[in-house]
């Protein structure tokens, strides 16, 4: 059996095909999405919880392969005083709450789709997100084949048009070789690969009566791409649709950079951030920016490094505003950049649908919050804003034609903010909303369907 598996940066999914209609699998309870996120107690645990959930076939050959994290494991689990079937490695929203609960201790990813085009990335590094994902899939697959009664070994897996902006074509292979290897070891057979675009077309083309051409908006939790595509209902029964792609665009910006754009504008002010020294100079900008890029593993490790410590400690004696600092201080030392990132996300969906969001951070000092309205919003996501612009324009100076239609998706795309900068891009297009989170998914089926039938 075949499947649409959208592994995003945000939340996972997977649908089938079943009598000709397309739907979605709950993986969450009543929900069939599954936040992207993955915490464990030590991350050595993590190869040993692949070890003891992949396939008795594939045991050997990755035993051998991670040899070495695997002994560290047994170490990890003696010296942490933890029994052989305690669960260590949680994944979703159970990762989540483990996070929330014990910030500063165990080993904690959001999105790491968004580090698996990362340039420089070490052998090591590479296998630990190869097994960050295994763990993720592995465990989507569980959830799902307990609403599918029978063997899944076919996927069509969405990825963005580019995986990270500086790499080039040389971190779009490493990236998909991540999501390749991942699956091959979560027990797929055979599995293909469709730009995440083309996918939400796949879908939006199904329900159209005339041929046109559409510029597809995919804004998602860590990237942003378009595809323009010649469309409609003389077209959608092809199996190559090569001749119909008439040009691509996508960057690593997403929803997950307005959230750091707001825990940066909006909420580092009431940590120090602009405010200034006894002898008038202002304080250093980069340990607040490094405290809230949890999308960018170096700036993640200069935050949480004794250099970093040693300098907000002196910041703090010499600041003209030391309580401020203090409050960096404890967000740094407990390890709660997440949760100061998570509270932006919330503020992001709060002004979704009202004009003033009060941010909670009372993890940092009780009784700590921080309002924040649409303008402060807007103003705080002015760049990752004007990128997305960019990334439209690219698909759209790249062709020579102008779209009938914006079909918009992505669960960013539910922000006022990111819907006005495309109607005012587009005056002349007829905008057309899709399902934000679900259209991805289904048109993966969709093309499954075509890939494994034909």
């Amino acid at each position: 059996m075949f499947i649409g598996f959208d592994y995003g940066s945000a939340n996972c999914s997977v649908g089938i095909e079943k009598n000709g209609e397309v739907t979605l699998i709950p993986i969450n309870g009543d929900s069939n999405f599954l936040s992207s996120t993955l915490y464990a107690m030590d991350r050595e645990l993590i190869a040993e919880a692949v070890y003891q959930r992949i396939a008795p076939e594939l045991k050997a050959e990755y035993g051998k392969l991670r040899s070495a994290q695997l002994s560290r494991a047994r170490m990890v689990r003696h010296d942490l005083d933890i029994y052989p079937d305690e669960q260590v490695v949680f994944v979703g929203p159970e990762a989540i709450e483990a996070y929330l609960e014990l910030p500063d201790e165990g080993f904690y990813v959001r999105s790491p789709k968004s580090f698996l085009g990362a340039s420089g990335l070490r052998v090591e590094q590479v296998g630990l997100f190869e097994d960050i994902v295994t763990l993720m899939m592995l465990e989507v697959m569980s959830r799902a084949n307990k609403v599918i009664n029978e063997p899944i070994t076919k996927a069509v897996i969405g990825r963005p048009v580019n995986f990270q902006g500086i790499g080039g074509e040389l971190s779009n292979q490493q990236a998909q070789t991540i999501l390749e290897t991942a699956a091959k070891r979560a027990g797929f057979e055979e599995v293909s690969f469709l730009f995440e675009p083309m996918a939400a077309a796949m879908d939006y083309e199904a329900s159209m009566t005339r041929n046109q051409t559409v510029l597809v908006v995919d804004v998602g939790g860590g990237t942003t791409d378009c595809s323009m595509v010649k469309m409609g209902p003389d077209l959608q029964h092809k199996t190559d649709r090569s001749e119909d792609v008439l040009g691509h665009s996508g960057q690593r910006v997403g929803g997950n950079d307005l959230d750091i754009a707001v825990a940066m504008n909006c909420f580092m002010p009431h940590l120090g951030l602009g405010s200034q020294l006894k002898n008038n100079l202002t304080v250093p900008r980069q340990p607040f920016w490094n405290g809230v890029a949890v999308n960018d593993i170096s700036a993640q490790r200069d935050f949480g490094s004794l250099t970093t410590a040693k300098l907000i400690d002196e910041l703090i004696k010499d600041s003209s505003k030391p309580a401020l600092l203090t409050r960096l201080k404890s967000l740094r030392q407990h390890q709660m950049s997440y949760q100061f990132v998570r509270q932006a996300e919330q503020s992001k969906i709060g002004l979704s649908s009202q004009s003033e969001y009060s941010a909670d951070l009372s993890f940092i000092e009780p009784l700590f919050t921080v309002p924040v309205n649409q303008t402060d919003f807007e103003t705080a996501v002015d760049q990752p804003v004007a990128k997305l612009v960019t990334i439209m324009k690219q698909a759209v100076e790249g062709t020579g034609v102008m779209p009938d239609v914006v079909y918009v998706t992505g669960g960013t795309a539910k922000s006022p903010v990111i819907h006005q900068c495309i109607a005012e891009q587009f005056t002349d297009a007829e905008i057309v909303v899709g399902d934000h989170f679900g259209s991805v998914t289904s048109g993966l089926v969709r093309w499954a369907g075509k890939v494994f039938n034909s």
